[in-house]
């Protein structure tokens, strides 16, 4: 088997770094020290250089002005912009968008798609439902009134909702089916609530209070909120996988100059150890993001496995939100008192990956959910 990257995959990465290469984490005031929000918006020059390197629409056909390439790219392109903490919703950008293009109506793809691949118009998702608990389409009901479709509902914790155009919205029908609604921002009976995340991000909370869609703007397709639901779990893991390898660089780097007893403490045992054990965590997350990633796009091609591509998915998630959380803890532990100083960085890397444990949720439920699968999938 070959396990490198494409020449298209390691070009994107390329692109990705020259991108994110004079990004400061520290561009925004701090989350520690700020009551509300750290900014009202998203790094907009950012993601016109973002647009201008066409790393918006590489995921898209080449029929909407993309490069056509897969969720590989995708976690790529993402691992380089959490090890900078870039503040650009990339993720839930491109997984609409890619949605949208395998199945939205052409009409939907038409109205979304060349903008988006521009940059000109931003694209965001609802995936934590009502509580962050239960599935995301539960919290929101669909019915058909005449040429249109009604939602009903609340959505938490939506990032970017408030700079965002267009919001892809989970919901089910009266008989029990998931649909996916691409709703406006300024959509009538759409109300956005301020909520502030963990690491300071303006997210919202959406009330939809008889909104209207236009049929074409709704996708029936039973398996589009799940794929979409899958690409944010596994884009996820690859912002915690590319976090936690800039939080183990810094680490190195410090421990490498810090001094105590007249020798780089990066030479002491137990400070080799734990930054050891912490490098074997991110290789984990490496290849479980890998392989998750892979199984989506094989899916999408009529690849089969032992399990259906949801197993590989919970097993990355098993990896990335328990491994981000043990990184950031040790790079704390290792750099002493300097790593709580606000004037240093690392203090809004260990907020970032609080955040992205919380999204990922707890090891133990994806563990469960693995056990379910293997349950009913029994490997031959």
């Amino acid at each position: 088997m070959d396990f490198t990257f494409t020449e298209e995959q390691r070009a994107a990465v390329e692109a990705a770094r020259a991108v994110f290469a004079d990004v400061a984490p520290d561009g925004v005031p701090s989350p520690a020290l700020t009551p509300g929000a750290v900014a009202d918006d998203f790094d907009r020059p950012l993601w016109g250089r973002l647009a201008a390197s066409d790393l918006l629409s590489l995921v898209l056909a080449e029929e909407h002005g993309g490069a056509g390439l897969d969720t590989i790219a995708l976690c790529l392109v993402l691992r380089e912009a959490a090890r900078v903490l870039a503040r650009v919703p990339v993720l839930e950008h491109c997984a609409t968008a890619m949605a949208v293009q395998a199945h939205g109506s052409p009409e939907l793809a038409a109205t979304l798609l060349p903008g988006a691949g521009r940059g000109t118009l931003v694209l965001t998702a609802a995936a934590h439902g009502r509580s962050g608990h239960d599935p995301a389409e539960l919290a929101v009901t669909a019915r058909l009134d005449g040429e249109a479709w009604v939602l009903e509902g609340t959505q938490t914790a939506v990032p970017w909702a408030h700079t965002a155009d267009w919001i892809a919205v989970p919901a089910h029908t009266g008989e029990g089916e998931g649909v996916l609604a691409l709703v406006p921002r300024t959509a009538d009976g759409l109300a956005l609530a301020e909520q502030v995340s963990t690491s300071g991000e303006r997210f919202a909370e959406l009330a939809l209070d008889g909104v209207r869609v236009d049929r074409t703007h709704l996708i029936d397709t039973p398996v589009a909120g799940e794929r979409l639901r899958q690409i944010l779990t596994t884009g996820t893991c690859a912002l915690a996988l590319g976090l936690g390898e800039g939080v183990l660089g810094m680490t190195s780097r410090y421990t490498s100059k810090r001094e105590q007893f007249g020798f780089p403490v990066a030479t002491f045992q137990a400070v080799a150890v734990q930054a050891a054990d912490r490098y074997i965590d991110l290789r984990a997350m490496e290849v479980t993001l890998w392989q998750a990633a892979w199984r989506l796009d094989a899916a999408t091609g009529g690849a089969g496995g032992p399990l259906p591509s949801a197993g590989d998915v919970a097993v990355a998630k098993i990896w990335a939100s328990e491994g981000v959380r043990r990184v950031v803890q040790t790079a704390q532990h290792l750099h002493g008192g300097f790593g709580a100083d606000t004037d240093y960085p690392l203090h809004r890397y260990h907020a970032w990956a609080k955040q992205l444990e919380l999204q990922l949720g707890p090891a133990a439920a994806h563990e469960e959910a693995l056990g379910d699968l293997l349950a009913a999938h029994p490997l031959a």
